[in-house]
């Protein structure tokens, strides 16, 4: 498993919604400023699924990041298995100062581990920069 984490300075709630809406996922998700995902669908719920269109600015590529929810814990907990088989669970774990959000998934085997934990982690750490600048 790789693990990627961040901690954000912000309510539960807004982490969730901001993590979980599709009016948000395509704001976040995506691992450099070249991609971007137009399109994002979530049906939130065990044995529900997702998906995230994700591209290249330029036009040149695109593929759909698509999951089944496995199991869901209100605020705390995500699992889900990605239509390649892997399996990825989100952790929302309280702290002092807010909340760590960390993901353990399972390394694909065309590219590195670290070239993964890196590419998860920028999303991660895109997805914390727009809770917070999105506070109100």
């Amino acid at each position: 498993m790789i693990t990627v984490q961040t901690k954000i300075q912000a309510s539960i709630d807004k982490i969730w919604d901001l993590w979980t809406l599709p009016e948000h996922i395509i704001q976040w998700n995506m691992a450099s400023e070249d991609w971007h995902t137009p399109f994002a669908e979530n049906d939130l719920k065990v044995g529900g699924r997702f998906k995230s269109t994700m591209a290249s600015k330029d036009g040149t590529m695109s593929f759909d990041f698509v999951g089944t929810y496995s199991a869901i814990l209100d605020k705390k907990l995500i699992a889900y298995t990605i239509e390649d088989g892997r399996v990825v669970i989100i952790v929302f774990e309280e702290l002092e100062d807010g909340f760590e959000v960390r993901e353990y998934f399972e390394p694909e085997s065309v590219n590195s581990e670290e070239l993964q934990h890196q590419g998860w982690q920028a999303i991660l750490d895109n997805f914390k920069k727009y809770v917070e600048n999105n506070l109100s």
